[in-house]
């Protein structure tokens, strides 16, 4: 009788537990519904891709223009086979909102890759709606992404997230940007299926600012070598994470 009564009480509270994350996620995605239409058209176009094909046990980055722009991804990250689903300008903020789209029928992803770096930008927006967010703002969006990507797809599925990568055009912002990464690194920390990929301490150069070599004109998006120096400190992780297939080079 005991023990009966044990694991209803274990069964109730992990149904409050995920009723709570399902209450989360929806209030959030309330918060910014004002910003459940900004990409609409481009994640539309992304859905009609019919890239994947017969591919198996690749990794699926989603994110900002800096997957987007992203050509040669498949050079750069080889001998691992990817997907890209970059749209905009990506904040946290209208990627909650497509985020399960974007994933969706990716089910032979052995990992998701995300990158997410428009949160905070210390610029003046030309409109009220898009504003700064606080780190703490941004851990709770990251907090809700990851929850939602593990419902569509593998609640035990990897998720990568790339540190928002210090930029010389928003060099100004780097203490609060690090603070928010930080407070992603402190969750991911918690959750065996999530980690973090470091990348400050590459793109810093010996002057204690973004190294600018690594970055195009508009000292935002990276260059060839900056995206080739990704590639290398992102293959490490893998290459060093026990959930993640090494493919073989033959």
């Amino acid at each position: 009788m005991t023990h009966t009564i044990k694991l209803e009480f274990i069964f109730k509270g992990v149904a409050i537990y995920f009723l709570l994350v399902g209450i989360s996620g929806c209030s959030l995605q309330k918060k910014y519904e004002d910003f459940e239409g900004t990409f609409l058209s481009e994640i539309e176009q992304l859905e009609q891709l019919n890239d994947v094909g017969n591919k198996t046990d690749y990794l699926l980055f989603v994110g900002s223009s800096s997957i987007r722009l992203w050509d040669d991804i498949e050079q750069d990250m080889a001998p691992y086979t990817v997907v890209k689903r970059g749209y905009g300008g990506a904040h946290y903020y209208d990627l909650i909102h497509y985020v399960s789209r974007l994933v969706q029928g990716h089910g032979k992803a052995q990992g998701v890759v995300i990158f997410v770096a428009n949160d905070i930008t210390g610029e003046q927006s030309w409109d009220t709606l898009h504003r700064d967010l606080k780190p703490v703002q941004i851990k709770r969006l990251f907090k809700a992404v990851t929850k939602k990507i593990h419902k569509t797809l593998n609640k035990e599925l990897p998720i990568f997230v790339i540190e928002t990568t210090p930029t010389p055009n928003r060099w100004a912002v780097w203490e609060q940007t690090s603070k928010a990464n930080d407070l992603i690194k402190q969750y991911t920390k918690r959750h065996p299926d999530l980690f973090y990929i470091s990348t400050r301490d590459f793109f810093i150069n010996k002057l204690g600012i973004a190294n600018p070599k690594l970055f195009l004109k508009d000292s935002l998006h990276l260059n060839s070598s900056g995206y080739k120096l990704w590639s290398e400190i992102i293959k490490k992780e893998l290459n060093n994470n026990p959930l993640i297939h090494i493919p073989s080079n033959e």
